[in-house]
């Protein structure tokens, strides 16, 4: 509570407010504090105050031998995942909690960390919290209060930067690729201010405005958006803005978009050795996508195809008898981790595919491989080519 209260004091909110839940992202073992800090608390007695759930570990605590953790690895990972179920937290290990049957309510107040979870709570959900950051979110959980400020607070959560889209084709703009390099180029564009989008379609599926969110928080500092006319506090643009004048209005054409999906990594057609999906983590929906894009075709045998998930999906993916028949055509099952977090994974040694902005933005500072970016479905060609195969189609001007 005095790590709240100091908190409070720094962003000058004058009161606390009750959450109903909280989301650890300190849970990841990437140094000694990742094992003391919990344990210490749960050697005082601590036991959280609200449903806590976990953000990934450093290793698949569920397939230990997928990776190339070394024992000091391990153990710290072991030591990390005692401490927090020893607060109560839940082993969820996912970096998608919104996926979870249990989600955050419209206007509910809620402690979560992780830069990609955050933006969709904020903005897909309508639920509130602020970008919180490793440590301070288990102590929201063990005490079930935040400081009331930031986008805790209403007038915070309006849009103060507008980006229309302007003269994008029809078929990209019905395509999943368009939104991980479209929040790619807000976030860089934004920095911290929350932006609102104008000309998207009438549909959006959540895995695409999840892919739309991490990346803009990985290029910026974003922690929610508006969609006009699609998010929920967002029914127009002179309610995204409450009222207001934006303090910032970009319109974004192809070129622009382009632009941001070659930053996302070479357009040179190198050896490629690998496939990396599932930043974030991978939907059933996105499965379901996967499945029919393979549609019964194999990966090559000098590929490695990886897609990442948590571990309530996977558990529907067993039942289904789709984890089987996945592996079965050589897709590598991942939980309760992230293959970019550190270079534990064999990627092969060439370039690296991904239809993930998150991934191919950290991937080449964290793991150090060459990225070449791709929509699932140019993923899934390559894979079974067993070299880069892109849809050049795609991105060009309408005829």
């Amino acid at each position: 509570m005095e790590i709240v209260v100091e908190m409070a004091e720094a962003v000058d909110a004058r009161q606390l407010i009750d959450i109903e839940s909280a989301h650890v992202d300190g849970c990841l073992a990437i140094g000694q504090v990742s094992a003391d800090s919990p344990e210490l608390l749960a050697a005082n007695g601590g036991r959280v105050a609200v449903p806590t759930t976990l953000n990934v570990s450093a290793v698949d605590l569920l397939h230990p031998d997928l990776s190339e953790r070394d024992a000091e690895t391990r153990a710290l990972a072991g030591r990390v995942t005692d401490a927090y179920a020893a607060l109560g937290c839940e082993a969820t290990w996912t970096c998608a909690p919104y996926l979870q049957a249990d989600r955050p309510a419209f206007g509910s107040h809620i402690a979560w960390a992780e830069s990609n979870a955050i933006v969709f709570a904020n903005s897909v959900l309508g639920a509130r919290t602020n970008r919180y950051g490793d440590f301070f979110d288990i102590c929201a959980g063990l005490t079930g209060r935040v400081p009331l400020a930031g986008l805790h607070v209403q007038d915070e959560r309006r849009a103060r930067a507008v980006f229309r889209l302007r003269d994008v084709p029809d078929r990209l703009l019905a395509s999943e690729t368009l939104y991980p390099v479209l929040g790619y180029l807000i976030g860089g564009l934004t920095g911290t201010m929350i932006p609102a989008v104008v000309g998207l379609p009438a549909q959006v599926s959540e895995d695409q405005f999840k892919a739309f969110g991490a990346a803009a928080a990985s290029s910026g500092g974003v922690a929610m958006f508006h969609a006009i006319g699609l998010t929920p506090e967002a029914t127009t643009l002179e309610a995204a803005l409450a009222g207001r004048s934006p303090e910032l209005e970009i319109d974004l054409t192809l070129e622009a978009l382009v632009a941001a999906r070659d930053q996302l990594g070479t357009r040179e057609r190198h050896p490629l050795s690998a496939v990396a999906v599932g930043t974030p983590h991978f939907s059933i929906r996105e499965f379901a996508e996967l499945r029919r894009l393979l549609r019964g075709r194999s990966v090559h045998g000098a590929i490695r195809f990886y897609a990442s998930t948590g571990r309530q999906t996977l558990a529907q993916l067993a039942e289904r008898g789709w984890a089987a028949e996945l592996e079965g055509l050589g897709v590598r099952l991942v939980t309760d981790t992230c293959t970019y977090v550190r270079p534990f994974f064999d990627f092969g040694g060439g370039t690296v595919m991904t239809n993930s902005a998150k991934w191919a933005y950290y991937a080449p500072m964290t793991v150090g491989v060459e990225v070449t970016f791709g929509s699932l479905a140019e993923c899934v060609e390559s894979a079974v080519a067993g070299e880069v195969a892109w849809d050049d189609e795609l991105w060009r001007p309408s005829p």
